[in-house]
């Protein structure tokens, strides 16, 4: 098994509701480590550059505004094939497809407000960490 690092944001809908411990306490039950983590208001420059993959669908504006609307937190997470089990952690975008007991399935509002983001594969993951992070700002 490789270890691996991966990114995460918990999003607007979460910090809202102070969900971060309970969020972070799944990551860490799961057998992953948060080596960099800081709170921030994404301003809409950088959503839009996170986002941009989106940009040509209708839904990219809402993004945009929803992530800048209030604080999230940014983090890297690392463990055993972290990209995967992230995923299997956070469930399904869209909540009503989540697996009972992930993440999005126990706090997601909505397909939009679901708590969470987590990379999709490694070279992505490489690329949003770069953008929030220094390598010197991980401690793993």
């Amino acid at each position: 098994m490789a270890i691996e690092r991966t990114f995460s944001i918990l999003k607007p809908d979460a910090t809202r509701r102070n969900l971060t411990g309970a969020i972070n306490a799944r990551f860490e039950s799961a057998g992953l480590r948060i080596v960099a983590q800081r709170r921030i208001r994404m301003t809409q420059a950088q959503a839009m550059k996170f986002y941009e993959i989106h940009k040509d669908r209708p839904f990219y504006g809402e993004l945009v505004s929803f992530m800048t609307s209030g604080p999230v937190v940014v983090q890297v997470l690392e463990g055993e094939n972290a990209v995967a089990r992230n995923r299997e952690i956070m469930g399904a975008t869209n909540p009503q497809n989540a697996a009972p007991g992930t993440i999005r399935k126990d706090f997601a509002e909505s397909i939009e407000a679901n708590s969470v983001h987590g990379s999709d594969s490694l070279e992505n993951a490489a690329t949003e960490i770069g953008l929030f992070f220094d390598e010197s700002d991980i401690v793993g």
